[in-house]
This record gives structure tokens, C-alpha cells and sequence, in this order.
């Protein structure tokens, strides 16, 4: 795997779980968090597969 791949699954687990530890202190702030969250995992992981898949052509 790629280590930028890596290091993004690593950065977001511990994002994640200080989320969850700390949300009886984020309160209502603590949904956008978290769609902010799942949004830059999803859309960072995308733009790192496609720049490593081959090109169809």
C-alpha cells in the first residue's frame, strides 16, 4: 500500500476516536465534525486510488 494511503487511515483513526472520547464536550458540534470527517476520508482516498490506478485507454 501506498504509504500516503497509510498515513491518511492513520491520521483519521485517531481523529476518530478523539471524536468519539471527547463528544459529551463537542456536543451538537460533534455531527458536522464528523460528516467533515467521512467526506475528506472518502474524497483524499479517492484522489490517492485514482492517481495510482493505470490509465485505460
Amino acid at each position: 500500500m501506498n504509504l500516503k494511503i497509510l498515513m491518511t487511515l492513520a491520521i483519521t483513526l485517531v481523529i476518530a476516536w478523539a471524536l468519539f472520547h471527547f463528544k459529551a464536550y463537542l456536543g451538537i458540534f460533534i455531527l458536522p465534525i464528523f460528516i467533515a470527517l467521512v467526506s475528506f476520508v472518502t474524497l483524499r482516498l479517492y484522489g490517492l486510488i485514482e492517481k495510482e490506478s493505470p490509465e485505460d485507454e
